[in-house]
């Protein structure tokens, strides 16, 4: 037998000598083996620790000969645990009541005193059962994954413009190698979209891709959402369930909006991505992963390393390549494009014919500074074919944009300062073409200043 195979193993006796024999047979065979007399430990025990096989008495001192004592427990530890692998053992078995404990849960039945190779032979079974419940557990979490995915709208990468050719070219190098990838950009720019291209054209592309917004996550549920947990962990833990990591092994895992996490949550993370092993909240059994990690964030994360704001030893776990996604308005050759594309969909949607799109409409589309970016334009473009009345949309029918021009005039006569502050921002990145960079060093902020006043003033 291979040398530690049979994992981590809890076996229940009132007999010390027994147990100790036991140990002595099994710690050259198994990772781990705990042994206990005292059965009514055995809650605390399951409850805080994972174990892939338990060895359980039938009777105890209490009641030695009609096993009442082990069916007891052995509905304790399936309440705890479902999916638990218990062997019973007694020194009174006969037929009826090892029919008896296969009903109630048990996956095996074994007699006192027994033979060693009997013992490891079973074992050895009930080892692969337990890894059997732990594969269809993950592959049913993967399945319901694939389901959700298929219920999104696919939706092409399209771009001419020279910045999206450079994009492209990226993907193109990076997508057959494993690197770690940073994926920066605005929000509504199409981060997940690059990650997924990159997932289907690298050699992982017939596993799963599994997308976690980080940003959504609260951090009380983000151990449990990346890592998982074991029933019975935290209050609403029902179930034994997978993480998003180990639902993701042997594929790829896209993390969103990965800026938003606090400074404790990123150690976390990189402890996980450093060891490539999980442990689920609840048991203290690590999980090996084998992930493509991509990344993305509409944060400044290099200057947030300054402020002290993300650690520098993440970034560099994160960021082998960094693919930089333009701003819309920095793609206007794109806009023609893009608004043809949505065009084409959302008249199919709603069931309405279009010729295409005026003249007067595209310039419009290509005046407007799209603070929402591709997310803005797509939603415009479906808002603009519900209301139309003709067989073509013109300048009047994103009348919405056109009342919220790019370059807004600041009154002479004003003296509300975050009104001046918001139109001199306005200023400052128009003149330097959507670029932060530049807009800060203008008007004498770090970026993250700049990124914090976008978002206050909504530009």
């Amino acid at each position: 037998m291979e040398e530690k195979s049979l994992g981590r193993i809890l076996i229940v006796d009132d007999n010390e000598d027994l147990l100790f024999a036991a140990k002595m047979l099994l710690k050259k065979h198994a990772k781990e083996v705990t042994i206990e007399k005292d059965p009514r430990r055995i809650p605390f025990l399951v409850n805080n620790n994972s174990y892939d096989v338990i060895l359980l008495d039938m009777n105890f001192t209490e009641d030695t000969t009609s096993g009442k004592e082990g069916f007891h427990w052995l509905k304790q530890i399936k309440e705890i645990d479902p999916k638990s692998v218990v062997i019973l053992i007694t020194a009174f078995g006969d037929v009826e009541m090892a029919v008896q404990a296969l009903k109630e849960g048990a996956t095996d039945f074994i007699l006192k005193p027994w033979q060693n190779e009997k013992l490891l032979a079973t074992l050895s079974a009930a080892i692969k059962l337990r890894e059997s419940y732990e594969q269809v557990d993950k592959l049913s979490t993967k399945q319901k994954q694939l389901q959700a995915d298929l219920k999104k709208p696919f939706e092409d990468i399209i771009g001419q413009s020279a910045s999206m050719k450079n994009v492209f070219s990226i993907i193109e190098k990076v997508a057959k190698t494993d690197a770690n990838i940073l994926i920066l950009g605005e929000n509504g720019t199409g981060k997940e979209l690059i990650a997924r291209a990159i997932h289907d054209r690298s050699e992982r592309k017939d596993e799963i891709f599994v997308g976690v917004d980080m940003g959504a996550i609260t951090e009380s549920l983000f151990e449990s959402e990346l890592f998982g947990h074991k029933r019975g962990a935290y209050t609403d833990a029902k179930e034994d369930r997978a993480g998003r990591f180990e639902v993701a092994d042997n594929g790829t895992l896209f993390l969103d909006e990965i800026g938003n996490l606090s400074m404790p949550l990123q150690s976390k993370l990189l402890t996980v991505l450093q060891r490539r092993e999980v442990t689920r909240i609840g048991t203290n059994k690590a999980i090996p992963v084998d992930i493509r990690l991509i990344c993305a964030t509409n944060m400044p994360v290099h200057d947030m390393i300054m402020e002290n704001g993300f650690r520098q030893d993440l970034l560099y776990r994160i960021n082998t390549v960094e693919i930089f996604l333009p701003p819309l308005r920095e793609r206007q050759d794109d806009i023609p494009l893009l608004a043809e594309h949505f065009l084409r969909i959302y008249s199919g949607k709603y069931r309405k014919k279009f010729k295409g799109l005026k003249q007067n409409a595209l310039q419009l589309l290509q005046r407007y500074s799209w603070p929402g970016n591709i997310r803005e334009l797509q939603h415009a473009i479906e808002r603009a074919i519900i209301m139309a009345e003709g067989d073509e949309l013109d300048s009047r029918d994103f009348f919405f944009l056109s009342a919220k021009p790019s370059n807004e005039k600041v009154s002479n006569n004003t003296y509300n300062l975050d009104e001046v502050e918001k139109n001199l921002i306005q200023k400052a990145i128009d003149k330097n073409g959507g670029n932060i960079s530049k807009a800060a060093k203008e008007l004498g902020l770090t970026r993250a200043s700049l990124y914090r006043r976008l978002e206050k003033y909504g530009l």
